[in-house]
């Protein structure tokens, strides 16, 4: 039977930056063995904790107590509730702020450094499913993926390679429970040789802060919104050694101006919950992905695979892509991402990102409403697109002005509609049910 340690860390290694203290690995793992030994009987873990040393030491005292951890797309009722119906015995840990809408739960807390001991680190059975992580599914029913320990630690190891971040302090602002966040956090810091600050940092000057509260070398684990965001807001900001995106593409212009701005190389991640990462570039100096260590990529008529390496068997990506040699790729836009008006084909995401370079546009999306939706067509029978902006400074016809001269002329919205904000999740996401919402509401 194969194992893998709970990290990679020396017992002297710092492992994490909390409340102006310092936690060793050591220390992390007598933490996670003593909070193991008084989880009480369940099989299955809800982990909402808000402070990310919370989330990392209850994830990891759940799998030394052979419990798995489930990730669910959100927190909402409904899919609590559809989670508890498949897994009776859950379980919440939280750190006061109870997510979990009802379920038995524990909070749990952090002893000082002062009070901790300092242990090797405990070994976990490397087939051990630790974390089940769920995509919403066609049919509104949680779709859940398997994760086993001993491709997760290969994870960590393969991003930190790819990233030279062994011995970087991780600042993220994504939280622990997507998968993005726990890869790029959570496992980066077990097996990637790194630290993490405790905390998720949203608004820029929090972020400006908890940069400032971290040794150097330090890294800025982010999303486009959260990066553009604190461009935008012009404080002087403290340097990094790396800056590292995801969720959705990074437009050239915000890459390149961050770099200049936090003064560090800007890397990209893609992949999806189902295969978790498996590719990164630099946007300032090439338009390809390259794959991590070991991942593989194969194409059919069906699409585009990824397997080997740490991820788990073959998994059909949602993209367009476009193979080149050597472990290379382009993306193309994704499948649902994709719009033909009157011949002619583009992304959302490429028009998102062509409304987003105007000046006075501090958000905005396109959408494609539904058919039936009122105002969606041309009178024609060719759909339309529309799109919703925060633009306070900006007309609608300005805006439309700007457009003209960055798209064609086919996937111009009508409507443009203005707007206060845009229903972003914590990842900076929107979601397609959410924008119709507020499309249909802003129509009536």
């Amino acid at each position: 039977m194969m194992q893998y340690p709970l990290s990679s860390h020396l017992p002297g290694d710092v492992i994490a930056h909390r409340l102006g203290e310092t936690i060793t690995a050591g220390q992390f793992h007598q933490e996670a063995v003593d909070l193991a030994g008084v989880l009480p009987a369940s099989s299955f873990i809800i982990n909402t904790c808000q402070d990310r040393y919370l989330f990392m030491l209850g994830f990891a005292a759940a799998a030394l107590a052979g419990k798995t951890t489930l990730m669910p797309s959100s927190f909402a009722p409904n899919t609590i509730s559809q989670l508890q119906s498949r897994y009776p015995d859950l379980l919440c840990l939280h750190d006061g702020r109870d997510l979990a809408h009802g379920l038995p739960d524990l909070k749990i807390s952090a002893r000082s450094s002062a009070e901790l001991r300092s242990a090797p680190a405990p070994l976990i059975d490397a087939e051990q499913v630790v974390s089940i992580v769920f995509t919403s599914g066609s049919t509104g029913e949680p779709t859940a993926h398997a994760k086993r320990w001993g491709l997760l630690c290969l994870n960590g190891a393969s991003e930190s390679e790819r990233l030279g971040a062994r011995g970087m302090a991780i600042v993220a602002t994504v939280p622990p429970q997507h998968m993005y966040g726990f890869e790029s956090s959570v496992l980066l810091t077990l097996h990637g040789g790194s630290s993490m600050w405790h905390g998720k940092p949203f608004y820029p000057a929090d972020i400006t802060e908890a940069l400032d509260a971290t040794p150097r070398p330090r890294m800025l684990v982010t999303t486009p919104f959260h990066l553009s965001t604190l461009m935008a807001a012009g404080l002087p900001l403290p340097p990094c050694d790396t800056v590292l995106s995801a969720t959705a593409p990074l437009a050239l212009p915000l890459a390149q101006r961050a770099e200049g701005a936090l003064k560090a190389p800007l890397l990209e991640i893609y992949g999806c919950t189902e295969s978790g990462q498996v590719a990164s570039r630099r946007p300032s100096e090439d338009a390809a992905w390259q794959l991590l260590a070991g991942v593989q990529m194969d194409t059919d008529t069906e699409g585009a695979w990824v397997f080997g390496g740490h991820v788990e068997g073959r998994v059909l990506l949602s993209d367009y892509i476009e193979t080149q040699s050597a472990g290379r790729f382009i993306l193309l836009g994704r499948h649902e991402d994709m719009v033909n008006i009157a011949g002619k084909r583009t992304s959302i995401s490429h028009l998102n990102a062509q409304l987003q370079t105007i000046p006075g546009v501090l958000d905005g999306c396109f959408l494609q409403p539904d058919a039936a939706a009122a105002g969606s067509g041309d009178g024609e029978g060719v759909q339309r697109l529309a799109a919703l902006v925060v633009a306070p400074s900006l007309s609608v016809e300005s805006i439309l002005e700007q457009l003209r001269v960055r798209v064609d002329a086919v996937f111009l919205p009508r409507p443009v509609l203005r707007v206060e904000t845009l229903p972003r999740n914590a990842t900076g996401k929107l979601v397609r049910s959410e924008l119709l919402a507020l499309y249909a509401t802003l129509r009536s």
